[in-house]
């Protein structure tokens, strides 16, 4: 059970950075320093960004559950003794 908890935060993890750096810069913070304040006809539109939202939520909310569940687990059980 650990070992697949595990393995869905390092997923989620790996997905949470991907669809952060999704997110198209909303204001003049350091977005604007590698080009985000570029305003380009060509960017996403409000479906997308509202369902690019709504996927990283879930994917926040996944994380979480898996961070909770890791610690309740490992608290019950103690961390995995290394083989060796």
């Amino acid at each position: 059970m650990v070992l697949a908890l595990s393995i869905v935060l390092t997923i989620t993890s790996i997905g949470m950075i991907v669809l952060v750096l999704l997110h198209k810069g909303k204001g003049g913070g350091l977005s604007t320093m590698f080009g985000g304040g570029v305003s380009s006809s060509l960017g996403g539109s409000a479906v997308v960004e509202k369902n690019l939202d709504r996927l990283t939520i879930v994917c926040g909310l996944v994380w979480a559950v898996c961070i909770i569940a890791l610690g309740l687990l490992l608290k019950e059980t103690g961390p995995p003794v290394p083989l060796g």
